[in-house]
């Protein structure tokens, strides 16, 4: 990695924004564990004229490669992803606001040690660059006719009195983007009228129409889709919020600012707020907890291409899913991919396909596939028994975890599998179907990439890769009646007493029969020592143990949600995702609490000497 400019400077080992009267701050050896840092100039406002400061932020672990910086607020947690945007860390990931908070993905273990010391030195002054770059943020204005089923609400709970005066006020501010999350494209907007603030419907609505202009709390939001919300509506918008045939999906990214303009005229939606859009079951997001633009992707090219293959019987649930689409989280927009990633590389291994082409995974077994021209195909996961029916009515068994050959005309069926849960079919060549932000991968939760397969799908399959296939390979073993999982504990163990997190790490939790790609439902008996309320809105990542209320954990899958609102007291080592991933309905898990990892000092960048000053 290169030396970073703007904002970070290196001294030393390390890049300290410094100036003489900030402290440097000692980095939490625990995992998870609270560090604030506390400068003496941290507390103080600024003089006229004087660069603008925050309290500089704690720092947790989220799991081996994330950190979740807690910062004072809404506009502090804006501000430093702005400054991670414009000054990335060694080894940054991805970074991705929240109501309070900030999560910053990082490459490797050993960098995200390095990014904790060098946020740990953050002078808290907002560099000028931020703020300037802040100002300049792409301006964003919805033409909104006032004409909400709350807007009489509105006005009597926050004694502005009339529908007009509602209108005045919330159009006559500029508001800001500060995260997205809830749904793709959904954006928390905050800077409004302070009068604005009301509570959420006591009960929320079942459906709110795509375009729809509400409030709750301090922030405001347009829905860029239907979906159920018990936020106040107060107006709508015509703007498409959410469209998949833009390079840049999201309308309003992070940094935005939004402006309502006041239209009387009438005007009708159109029945989709653009291509693509889901109908989210978020349902804690619904109720309404609490820059720079999207990446952009050139257009896909697409041919037509004979079927290689016809599904007959698609079984419980068949997904395509590849790696995922890395980098959307910002805009609301999960990783998605393989539940088992070991599995899909392994199938890809051997047919000879790259290691990110899309395949199929297999819920359960149940999957029947005709062969339209000669493939060459893998199954790697679950132990399904396999075979191969020809089109003359014989049978034949094929082995698992090795490269075989499907005639054209012939059935390859998946049975129940004894052990494991989730199976992979590679295609040598891999499956062509089109892109969506840069993956074929099926997102349940969002809505995203192609349907889940049914009876008569066409499949087609991408050119020859031109590279030999693979030898055998013995894979792990599945999960039996009882498996464990590692985790490493926190962000938000503090949400727990000692107790609770002791129960947690003593108890054999079952896997509920309602667990899917977002995650595994667990029951049990419910944790003790749980702090009562809710934390608002903050990032997730794959492997966070979430608790809600009920004291019942939920472990986030490949489709986990941006952003959730229950503590998460621990994430689960990356690599046992995959076994994970294999747990079937019924299986007992003990979750091992394993300490942080031991990482190397901080990678030093170019012209650094190790321990030289």
């Amino acid at each position: 990695m290169g030396t970073p400019r703007g904002p970070w400077r290196w001294a030393g080992q390390y890049a300290r924004r410094w100036k003489k009267t900030a402290s440097p701050l000692p980095v939490s050896s625990n995992a998870g564990s609270p560090v604030q840092a506390a400068g003496p100039g941290a507390a103080a406002a600024p003089r006229p004229g004087e660069p603008a400061r925050v309290r500089p932020p704690h720092i947790r672990q989220a799991g081996s490669r994330a950190l979740l910086i807690e910062t004072t607020g809404t506009a502090a947690a804006s501000s430093l992803h702005a400054q991670l945007l414009a000054a990335p860390l060694p080894g940054q990931v991805e970074v991705v606001p929240a109501a309070r908070t900030v999560l910053l993905r990082l490459a490797t273990p050993a960098y995200a040690r390095q990014a904790a010391e060098l946020l740990a030195a953050l002078d808290p002054v907002v560099p000028a660059a931020v703020r300037s770059a802040s100002s300049a943020a792409p301006l964003v204005e919805l033409d909104t006719v006032y004409d909400g089923e709350d807007l009489a609400e509105v006005a009597r709970l926050t004694g502005l009195g009339t529908s007009d005066a509602v209108a005045a006020a919330h159009s006559g501010t500029e508001w800001t983007a500060a995260f997205c999350g809830f749904v793709p494209g959904f954006a928390y907007l905050t800077g409004g009228d302070p009068r604005l603030a009301v509570p959420r419907r006591d009960v929320p609505r079942t459906r709110v129409p795509a375009g729809a202009v509400a409030l709750a709390g301090q922030y405001s939001a347009a829905y860029p889709g239907p979906s159920p919300g018990g936020w106040q509506l107060i107006g709508r918008t015509a703007a498409p919020l959410w469209d998949l045939d833009r390079e840049a999906p999201a309308l309003i990214v992070p940094g935005a600012r939004v402006r309502f303009r006041p239209v009387r005229e009438r005007f009708e939606l159109q029945p989709e707020a653009g291509r693509g859009f889901p109908a989210s079951t978020d349902t804690h997001a619904a109720n309404g907890s609490s820059g720079p633009a999207a990446p952009e992707l050139p257009a896909t090219p697409r041919t037509q291409a004979a079927p290689a293959a016809v599904v007959l019987h698609p079984g419980p649930q068949t997904t395509v899913q590849d790696r995922g689409r890395a980098g959307y989280s910002s805009i609301g927009v999960g990783t998605s991919g393989a539940a088992d990633r070991a599995a899909l590389a392994r199938a890809n291994r051997l047919v000879g396909s790259r290691p990110d082409a899309a395949a199929l995974e297999v819920l359960f077994g149940g999957l029947a596939l005709r062969a339209e021209r000669d493939l060459v195909l893998a199954v790697t996961g679950a132990a399904c028994p396999l075979s191969v029916l020809a089109a003359g009515g014989t049978e034949r068994p094929v082995l698992p975890d090795a490269p075989f050959l499907l005639r054209t005309g012939e059935v390859l069926s998946l049975r129940m599998p004894p052990a494991g849960l989730r199976s992979y079919v590679a295609f040598r060549g891999g499956l062509d179907l089109p892109l969506v932000l840069g993956s074929r991968a099926t997102d349940t939760l969002a809505k995203l990439g192609p349907d889940p397969l049914t009876a008569g799908t066409r499949l087609c399959v991408g050119p020859d890769p031109g590279t030999a296939v693979g030898l055998c390979e013995v894979p792990p073993p599945l999960p039996g009646a009882d498996a464990e999982l590692r985790y490493l504990p926190g962000p938000r163990q503090d949400w727990f007493s000692a107790a609770g997190m002791d129960a947690f790490a003593d108890q054999g939790w079952t896997v509920g029969n309602d667990s899917n790609r977002v995650g595994i439902r667990f029951t049990g008996e419910p944790l003790p020592g749980r702090r009562a309320g809710e934390l608002e809105s903050e990032a997730v990542l794959p492997g966070s143990i979430q608790v809600p209320a009920s004291g019942l954990p939920i472990l986030f899958l490949a489709d986990a949600p941006v952003t959730g609102g229950y503590p998460v007291i621990g994430v689960v080592v990356e690599t046992d995702l995959d076994l994970a991933a294999q747990l079937r309905p019924g299986t007992t898990v003990r979750f091992i609490p394993v300490p942080p990892l031991s990482v190397p000092g901080p990678v030093p960048g170019p012209g650094l000497v190790p321990g030289a000053d």
